[in-house]
């Protein structure tokens, strides 16, 4: 991947403004349940409403912005930016994969409420939204403080 060195820059701040828009949709999504789940009476105004506020979030921003995380930064990692001998590689890593996962559990709950099947409260969101800001935290203090 030596021929892309001179894009690594680029590919650099393309990872950072994908990761912004996704972790952007990461932490308005759940609090969008919050409201479904206290507020919005199935069926009516508000749940409709919802429903298209939560599929475009999903379907416009967080879909595409995870896949050009992922995208840019297996480039990076192919380009020399993964240290395989350091922690904080591995452990940055682990986070992005249960931030993915965290990703696909919020698209199955959108599915949910959509199918009219919602069986949590709006403090089962309000902690669920918890998630993706630790794992941003541990993500950013691996990368920038690299402690281990």
């Amino acid at each position: 991947m030596t021929w892309l060195m001179p894009f690594y820059p680029w590919i650099k701040a393309l990872h950072i403004a994908a990761v912004i828009s996704w972790m952007a949709g990461m932490f308005y999504l759940p609090r969008l349940f919050v409201y479904h789940a206290e507020r919005a009476k199935a069926g009516g105004e508000l749940d409709q409403t919802l429903k298209v506020m939560e599929e475009k979030l999903l379907r416009v921003i967080m879909n595409p912005a995870m896949i050009v995380t992922w995208v840019a930064g297996l480039l990076l990692i192919g380009m020399g930016a993964f240290d395989f001998g350091s922690a904080w590689s591995w452990i940055k890593l682990a986070c992005v994969i249960a931030m993915t996962g965290m990703h696909g559990w919020l698209s199955k709950v959108r599915k949910e409420f959509d199918a009219g099947q919602n069986t949590r409260t709006g403090r089962a969101y309000r902690l669920a939204n918890e998630v993706p800001t630790v794992l941003m935290l541990v993500i950013v203090v691996m990368v920038i403080v690299r402690p281990f």
